[in-house]
């Protein structure tokens, strides 16, 4: 009787060991398959295109319409230079060219008198100077109209606008500053651009295409948004692709036996931005996509080349390629 205790309550330690271990098996490959193939990632950050503002032209700046982190449209005055300088040279290059156009008016009446004459009335080198004299003439009227419209063009340079609707930020301006052409000034945040860029490694890039949903995570504020995948990055750089000696590649003779996987820029924009929650490049987001959830984007994955999930582009890639 005591033995059969025994052999069941040892049966049941068997049953109940195994069960856990069967539990603890599940669950880790459950954690394997989430943490390695779903397509989710922690590294993710706010993006937006980034205008560096740079006068066209040099001078003193003698308005700054402008202040740092402030909110501008597209349009709106940033800052002016001193025009004096632009202004003068219009009334220059407008004399030189009522000056030039005189010159070949007079060139012009000169060539056709000369070709009037009758033979023997005027030398043949005689007569080419002047036609030559009259092209001449029109080249330089040519010449000071470009001069001018340059000028013209260099005094509305002196006034800088916005070219986008965004944030102003690292002014570098101040009234009494000399801005130096080509230098840049402040900066603009283009708002219409905000977007999200996820660095995804490249074992859950077959689980997401473009036009995927995607729960966006931004660590500021806990706050959660919707957005959706908009391109899958083609390219990252490769060490071994770096030029070495005589241009040959300069391949690493060392192999690591543990293989990260790499990871590939996804961008993914946003179905609304916050209204509450002002966004800032470089913002920390976690981003999880759903791929099983992509109804609305049917259209968008059999007419969009970039849509196709990656199985299936390789598979049209081996399709497509002739055999041998």
């Amino acid at each position: 009787m005591a033995d059969k205790k025994t052999i069941l309550k040892t049966t049941a330690r068997v049953i109940a060991t195994l069960v856990v271990v069967a539990i603890a098996g599940v669950l880790a490959w459950f954690a394997w398959q989430h943490y390695v193939y779903a397509p989710w990632t922690r590294d993710a950050r706010v993006q937006a295109d980034v205008i560096n503002i740079a006068p066209e032209v040099s001078g003193t700046v003698t308005r700054v319409a402008v202040a740092d982190d402030s909110y501008v449209h597209a349009g709106d005055l940033l800052f002016k230079i001193q025009p004096i300088r632009f202004q003068h040279r219009i009334q220059e290059a407008r004399a030189n060219l009522e000056s030039a156009r005189a010159r070949r008016a007079y060139a012009r009446a000169n060539a056709r008198r000369l070709e009037r004459l009758p033979p023997g009335g005027v030398s043949t080198q005689d007569l080419q100077q002047a036609q030559s004299n009259a092209q001449e003439a029109v080249a330089a009227v040519a010449q000071y109209q470009a001069q001018l419209a340059q000028a013209q063009q260099d005094l509305d340079w002196a006034t800088v606008t916005a070219p986008a609707t965004g944030y102003v930020t690292h002014l570098q301006l101040d009234e009494g500053d000399y801005a130096t052409e080509g230098t840049s000034a402040l900066t603009i945040v283009d708002v219409e651009t905000f977007r999200v860029i996820g660095y995804f490694e490249e074992t859950k890039l077959a689980n997401l295409a473009v036009g995927d949903p995607v729960d966006i995570e931004l660590m500021a504020g806990d706050t959660h948004l919707n957005g959706h995948v908009a391109s899958i990055g083609r390219g990252i750089a490769i060490d071994n692709f770096a030029p070495g000696e005589r241009n040959l590649p300069n391949v690493n003779p060392v192999f690591q036996w543990v293989r990260l996987a790499q990871r590939v820029p996804v961008t993914i924009v946003f179905d609304k931005r916050p209204a509450t929650l002002p966004l800032s490049v470089g913002l920390t987001a976690t981003v999880r996509v759903r791929p099983d959830q992509d109804d609305d984007h049917d259209t968008m994955e059999t007419t969009a080349p970039g849509a196709l999930r990656w199985n299936d582009m390789r598979g049209t890639q081996l399709e497509d390629k002739p055999a041998r």
